[in-house]
């Protein structure tokens, strides 16, 4: 069985000359992925765990119509879906985003589909709103929960790409790894000289769960009026988010005197 050898011996072979004269050694080829003993490697990986507060809440709102008049149900399921669209609207600035981003509308068969004789027609439209005022969101889901045939989805809560937390977390992560890298050299009495690789191997946020008790609220009876008194705000706590970065590094460190 052949010994292993170092790698840098295995990349600095001596070859002997013919007229018998002193072997040369080839010198370790620059930018090899490993340390030499003249210059040593060190390979540390910095992370960084923050919990801040959430910047944005989406919520997603579902209109409902249905009728044995196509028509009508079409034009049940407009005015709702106006009603609604214009309720988000009167919070201005505080809704980031607004989109409808679902319409069904759907013929329901009579019995055993016979002649193919329609039923009722049912019509949806989903509406995905997203804001950052959190006040706002709770006085608009409740009043959106007030509607008739209209469900309310969520909030789910997270941050902006382009948030701050993120970059705040990388530095922490970038530090973090210069640190640990020093505290190693400090330990085997050197110093480090240089840094060779720096790879992002993880920037993320916690995926936003189900809430809890917002979920589904819903006015469903059908010709419901107008409510006597109107219902209080919700009071909604946002959910913490958490970030996460992570990054590797390799430093060359001077030669240890061991």
């Amino acid at each position: 069985m052949t010994p292993d050898t170092d790698p840098a011996d295995r990349h600095t072979p001596a070859t002997a000359p013919a007229d018998g004269r002193t072997p040369v050694t080839t010198p370790t080829p620059p930018g090899v992925p490993y340390g030499t003993p003249g210059t040593p490697r060190l390979t540390v990986r910095g992370e960084a765990h923050l919990e801040v507060d959430p910047e944005l809440a989406r919520i997603t709102i579902t209109v409902t119509a249905r009728g044995k008049d196509r028509r009508q149900t079409l034009a049940d399921l407009t005015r709702r879906n106006t009603r609604a669209l214009d309720l988000v609207r009167t919070h201005g600035d505080a809704v980031e985003h607004l989109e409808t981003s679902a319409l069904t509308i759907t013929p329901e068969l009579g019995p055993r589909g016979r002649a193919e004789r329609t039923r009722t027609h049912h019509g949806h439209v989903q509406i995905t709103a997203e804001l950052s005022d959190f006040t706002a969101l709770g006085e608009l889901v409740t009043a959106l929960a007030d509607l008739d045939l209209t469900r309310v989805d969520g909030p789910w809560w997270t941050l902006r790409p382009d948030s701050p937390a993120h970059r705040t977390a990388r530095r922490q992560a970038v530090h973090e790894a210069v640190q640990r890298a020093r505290e190693y050299a400090e330990a085997l009495g050197t110093t480090l000289t240089a840094l060779v690789e720096l790879a992002d191997t993880g920037t993320e946020d916690a995926h936003p769960r189900a809430p809890r008790n917002t979920r589904a609220l819903s006015r469903a009876a059908y010709g419901a009026g107008p409510a006597e008194d109107e219902p209080a705000p919700l009071d909604l706590e946002p959910r913490r988010q958490y970030v996460h970065a992570q990054v590797d590094a390799r430093f060359t460190m001077a030669p240890p005197r061991l």
